[in-house]
């Protein structure tokens, strides 16, 4: 069965938790006097006063964000940041880029040196647990990758697919989504999505999944030898992408109300529409 490709637009989906205050954070409470500035640039909350501090990768792949620099503006995610800031009363040059964490460290709990973070972060309950989330604002297709010759090009079935050797990039709902939706058992595991992407390319795994705006720059750009073979359902425990704050961070409100408002506008879709949907029919696998 083939449909057209589709991602979906979350519009006002608040994740659980996003306002509860940590108890034991690290954040200390704001002087009463400090009040006024509350939501401006100059809001006493946020990590340096006067610029917005956003957590990325080091480096950054389109089209999340292009030429590996958020400054830009270029991409969907940095795209989506820029307008946000504004909607938020910062000008672009007040927008600094934090890239100094890897990926398992920004969903760790504890202290963060951002006021939030982008990075294709999934919303899971398991991640609740620790960190705090704005509502979610892009729900993207799974897509399989393979090469050309791999034993899931032409799969029908999850059973079909499951024959292949796997691998997927450690802490990610990729992987998750390897081992609880699709079953499958051994799959290889590596420190980022470059190490993941080198193993395809050298036959040591078979396939991967990934996010599909993802999967466009992997078979576009990385190992321009593979395919997007399939698009898997959606995972029942990933809600979607959502910036990431540290527990107890008093800024959620705040932000996921400029958030919601460039989502109203129609502002993210534009965004989506621009960097992450590609031409054409992909084949889907819904079991």
């Amino acid at each position: 069965m083939k449909r057209r490709t589709q991602i979906a637009l979350v519009v006002a989906v608040v994740v659980i938790g996003a306002l509860v205050i940590a108890a034991g954070s690290p954040r200390e409470a704001t002087p009463a006097g400090d009040a006024a500035l509350h939501r401006t640039p100059q809001d006493p909350r946020l990590i340096n006063p006067g610029q917005l501090t956003v957590g990325t990768g080091t480096p950054v792949f389109p089209p999340w964000m292009l030429h590996d620099d958020p400054a830009r503006g270029e991409g969907f995610e940095n795209g989506m940041i820029y307008e946000l800031a504004a909607e938020l009363g910062f000008s672009r040059d007040q927008v600094v880029w934090e890239r100094g964490l890897t990926f398992e460290q920004t969903i760790a709990p504890g202290p963060k040196p951002f006021d939030f973070a982008i990075r294709q972060i999934s919303v899971t309950a398991e991640r609740q647990q620790i960190v705090d989330f704005s509502i979610v604002y892009l729900q993207p297709d799974k897509a399989v990758i393979a090469l050309a010759d791999s034993p899931v090009v032409g799969a029908r079935s999850f059973a079909d697919l499951r024959r292949a050797r796997w691998g997927a990039t450690i802490g990610t709902t990729d992987l998750d989504y390897l081992e609880r939706i699709l079953g499958i058992q051994g799959a290889a595991v590596f420190d980022d999505q470059a190490g993941t992407f080198q193993a395809l390319q050298a036959g040591l795994i078979d396939a991967t999944v990934a996010a599909l705006p993802s999967a466009l720059f992997v078979t576009a750009v990385q190992v321009p030898a593979a395919q997007i073979v399939a698009l898997l359902p959606p995972d029942p425990n990933d809600n979607g992408h959502g910036l990431l704050f540290e527990q107890g961070n008093p800024l959620v409100e705040w932000i996921n109300e400029g958030l919601q408002a460039i989502i109203d506008r129609g502002v993210v879709n534009d965004l989506i529409n621009q960097y992450l949907l590609p031409e054409g029919d992909i084949p889907e696998i819904s079991r």
